[in-house]
Formats: structure tokens, C-alpha cells, sequence
């Protein structure tokens, strides 16, 4: 193959990594007027959270002073089967167990927002 046809190659394939990289363009959308506007806080979640003194059968009142912090603070578990780490909007399983630990993160911020049993 000559210089020619490698530099054709070449150019070929330049331009067709260009032509693959351009994201295709999006519909604008108006943001909702204050009468429409909704919170995008999440609901509670129907159970609570582990507070000092509470029925605390895996651990989540000792672990409370995390709240706030990084996911990346989160303790590296002796039994992994026994932990669960999700953010606040991820679906999670609703089975209850009552010694599994259970840290809920936000995803925008990766910040420890809840920390409990269930």
C-alpha cells in the first residue's frame, strides 16, 4: 500500500470519528413556571432511622456521625451479604432484614444522607 492510499485511509477514518462524535441535538424545554415547580426532594421512606436507644440490630446508631460525609467514607463490611449501599433515588428491594445496614447516598453529591437497619 502506498503513502497515497494510507493517507486516504487515514483521512477516512478521521472523518469518521468526527462524524460519530457530534452528539445529536436535543429539543429545548422550557423550565416549569413557579406554579408548577415541584420539590425534588424525595419522599420520606415509610421506615426510620435508627436512632441511639432504638431496636438496633446491625449497627446504624453507632455509624450516624457518617451522615454528611462521602460515600467514600463508607466502612468496607465484614459480611457483604449484611450491607447495602444505594443512592436516595436508585430502586432498591423492599424486603425488610433487620440486621442488614443500609447506607443511602445522594447521587448528585455522593454525600451520605441515611444511614439504617432494614
Amino acid at each position: 500500500m502506498g503513502k497515497a492510499a494510507v493517507r486516504s485511509a487515514w483521512i477516512a477514518v478521521l472523518a469518521l470519528v468526527a462524524g460519530c462524535s457530534s452528539a445529536p441535538s436535543r429539543p429545548t424545554v422550557a423550565p416549569p413556571s413557579s406554579a408548577q415547580a415541584r420539590p425534588l426532594t424525595p419522599p420520606a421512606p415509610a421506615w426510620s432511622i435508627v436512632t441511639p436507644g432504638a431496636k438496633d440490630r446491625c449497627g446504624a446508631a453507632e455509624l450516624q456521625g457518617l451522615i454528611g460525609h462521602s460515600r467514600t467514607e463508607i466502612p468496607v463490611p465484614v459480611r457483604p451479604e449484611r450491607q447495602r449501599v444505594a443512592c436516595t433515588t436508585c430502586p432498591v428491594t423492599q424486603d425488610e432484614a433487620p440486621d442488614r445496614l443500609n447506607f443511602l447516598f445522594d447521587a448528585a453529591t455522593g454525600l451520605i444522607r441515611e444511614i439504617r437497619c432494614g
